[in-house]
């Protein structure tokens, strides 16, 4: 399967989803289209860089991911990983239940169990069966995968935080949405799903708070 979410299919799905919905189109208005975000195919690269970035702000992961990086001496290898210590890990700024998703994520493809270039050959849920099935990589972490290394049009992640946020503040919610509302928020937007997360993203980075 191709890459879809790229630029072009960013601006013409959300321009189809302004014609059906005033707040999209109002917020396009006042901050423009997201720009494409790609990762590159499946790899443990990427899967380390969700890893680090569960739970943090975007700032914080970027920081340890780059000490990461540095220690790893721009090597992403599971082997790698598995020869350091707990304690070189944990100088790196991982926490204790991170380092062993990371390890157990190790072990996962230097095994076979996981092999993630062919994730790009699943279907969504398929994908998600995979990825969950790891110690430490719940739906969210999935989503992850389909969106930007795989490009998935449709995926909705509907338990990020910043989604959530940003609804609240595109659709003036009294209050910020649970996963259930915005599922339902988002259900008009199929099978565009995918582009919307990504703009609301936007919007929400964008935009002042109040």
């Amino acid at each position: 399967m191709t890459f879809q979410l790229t630029q072009k299919h960013l601006e013409s799905a959300l321009k189809e989803i302004a014609t059906r919905d005033s707040d999209i189109a109002l917020a396009i208005d006042q901050v423009g289209y997201p720009t494409e975000r790609r990762q590159g195919e499946p790899s443990f690269e990427n899967l380390l860089r969700i890893i680090v970035g569960q739970q943090l702000s975007v700032k914080a992961a970027a920081t340890i991911f780059g000490r990461v990086q540095t220690a790893l001496e721009g090597r992403f290898e599971p082997e790698h990983v598995l020869r350091m210590r707990d304690e070189e890990l944990r100088a790196l700024g991982l926490s204790r239940p991170k380092i062993r998703y990371l390890r157990g994520l190790c072990d996962a493809i230097v095994d076979g169990t996981l092999e993630p270039a062919t994730l790009v050959d699943l279907s969504d849920e398929a994908v998600v069966e995979k990825i969950t099935s790891l110690l430490g990589f719940g739906r969210w972490s999935a989503e992850m995968i389909l969106l930007f290394s795989l490009g998935r049009p449709d995926v909705w992640p509907a338990d990020d935080l910043a989604i959530q946020a940003g609804l609240h503040r595109l659709k003036k919610l009294p209050e910020r949405p649970k996963r259930r509302q915005t599922d339902q928020i988002a259900e008009p937007w199929r099978p565009y799903r995918g582009a919307v997360a990504i703009f609301v993203w936007h919007y929400y980075a964008t935009t002042p708070m109040g």
